[in-house]
């Protein structure tokens, strides 16, 4: 999922990594809603009420919605800067980082929430920060990585686009081609996989509380695997052949 420039994609490997992210930004906005009523996985409900604190003249409530806008736009260019800075030594290593990241801030999350957050405001607060820091990271990681085709967070551009790829494919001038198509079977699968991220968050956090946030790693590792398993795959058959390849006399 991860190995690929956004050129040498395969349909398989958009479908694994769109489903896959998508499913993470699903538990992870269902959980920040139901735990701390604020949008963790977009930005789009900050910045209307940001909009309505300025009008009211909360400053308090603007400073706090401007550290997590920024908090996003901050993950994003880390992720952007990481990616261009190391995708011409290994792409792999490029799109992990940002993976691993995400891991880390997220293991954070669970850690602190399951055995010591108190619900104060600071606590809430600096929580909602780290997770629009670290859906910041995967959500440009995926888009580099994609080339601009998975939009795992944001919804609004998806209907947008899915809505003008499914009128493209029923034109009466439409070719059919094969690229509308396999568009339309990603910006679907992101669809399901966050609607279906957003059930299983809401489930399992009414039961397990902050342990869900262990849950989410667990995903992003699969990503990181994927390629590695393949990795390993190659060097294991490759090792076997040169093993029993006969000896030339």
């Amino acid at each position: 999922m991860l190995r690929q420039s956004k050129n040498d994609r395969t349909l398989k490997e958009n479908l694994l990594l769109a489903s896959s992210t998508a499913a993470v930004a699903g538990i992870t906005n269902v959980v920040g809603m139901v735990a701390f009523l604020a949008f963790t996985s977009n930005i789009t409900g900050h910045v209307a009420n940001l909009a309505r604190h300025i009008v009211e003249q909360n400053f308090a409530q603007i400073i706090i919605f401007l550290v997590w806008l920024f908090m996003f736009f901050a993950g994003a260019f880390v992720s952007s800067f990481i990616i261009r800075s190391y995708e011409e030594r290994s792409y792999y290593r490029a799109h992990s980082a940002p993976v691993i990241i995400e891991i880390i801030i997220l293991l954070f999350v669970a850690i602190y929430g399951h055995n010591f957050y108190e619900e104060t405001q600071t606590e809430r607060e600096i929580v909602i920060a780290a997770i629009l820091f670290s859906m910041g990271l995967q959500n440009s990681m995926v888009s580099i990585v994609s080339g601009g085709l998975i939009k795992s967070t944001h919804l609004t551009g998806l209907f947008t686009d899915l809505g003008g790829d499914i009128s493209d494919w029923y034109h009466p001038r439409s070719t059919k081609a094969e690229g509308t198509k396999n568009k339309i079977y990603i910006r679907l699968t992101v669809l399901g996989f966050y609607f279906l991220g957003g059930i299983i968050g809401g489930y399992f956090f009414n039961l397990y509380e902050f342990a869900i946030f262990y849950f989410i790693p667990l995903i992003l590792l699969t990503i990181l695997y994927y390629d590695l398993s393949t990795v390993a795959r190659h060097k294991l058959m490759r090792f076997f052949s040169r093993k029993n390849a006969p000896v030339s006399k």
